[in-house]
């Protein structure tokens, strides 16, 4: 079993008006085969969380912890932690122009696993991993993520997920984008991947239309750069009906923290 554990983490930025705080403490420990659903208004630092731990160089770590099974990633480069076991599904996935997707997913393969994969296995699984998810087999050959549509970019990083069994996957609002058949097979596409390697989850989103498919253990308010509240799946339904405003700085409501 797998232990990623966040402790009081803050996090800064560097604006044209100057450093702007945005984690203020943030705590939060995650086990292998558990989903944690990290809700939230926008603002709030859920995403600045999750790029943190996946090591993007915008955001400045002040003070604190992030160790996965003792080690502490904050310390290592972005593909050192990749290495690590830890994956991020980018809320808004970047186009890699002259890069295909066979040989960017066999390369990344490659440097996690420290070996490369046998042609013919390697060309078996990507295969079926496509079919899974619905995918067109031509997607293979056409550079990474460009040109796709919004869904299409969700499935191959879904794609990824399935193919590179992280230890922890950071699910950065997956479902933003999405129409009703899209965001069932990506779920789907998570579901089994849990399913088969057992890795822990960090779902990010604002809406309670995903957990639908993808079941959390815990889910968690943030607001205001820290954990504010943890609770099980109801916890979820409160916030779908009663919105975040209750667990908002005095002063402050879900308008004003809009970012």
């Amino acid at each position: 079993m797998s232990t990623l554990e966040i402790k009081d983490l803050h996090v800064h930025v560097e604006t044209k008006e100057g450093i702007k705080q945005i984690l203020k403490g943030a705590s939060l420990t995650v086990h292998s085969g558990e989903t944690h659903a990290i809700m939230g208004p926008n603002g709030s630092g859920k995403s600045t969380l999750a790029y943190t731990l996946a090591g993007h160089p915008k955001y400045v770590v002040d003070s604190g912890e992030a160790l996965l099974d003792g080690q502490d990633i904050l310390k290592m480069t972005p593909d050192e932690r990749a290495k690590a076991g830890l994956f991020l599904a980018m809320q808004y996935p970047v186009e890699v122009p002259g890069v295909s997707m066979t040989n960017f997913l066999r390369t990344a393969k490659t440097e996690i696993d420290g070996e490369a994969p046998g042609v013919r296995q390697w060309t078996k699984e990507l295969s079926e991993a496509m079919k899974r998810l619905k995918m067109d087999p031509k997607f293979a050959t056409r550079s990474v993520n460009e040109g796709f549509s919004g869904g299409e970019k969700k499935r191959a990083e879904v794609l990824q997920l399935e193919l590179l069994k992280p230890k922890f996957a950071i699910l950065d609002e997956t479902d933003s984008g999405l129409d009703v058949d899209a965001l069932r097979i990506v779920s789907e596409g998570v579901n089994r991947a849990k399913e088969a390697n057992q890795f822990g989850i960090l779902m990010v989103t604002h809406y309670t239309r995903i957990l639908k498919y993808i079941k959390p253990d815990i889910v968690h308010v943030f607001a205001d750069g820290h954990f504010v509240k943890t609770g099980g799946p109801e916890l979820a339904d409160e916030l779908e009906e009663n919105g975040y405003d209750a667990y908002l700085p005095e002063g402050a409501d879900s308008e004003s923290a809009l970012a």
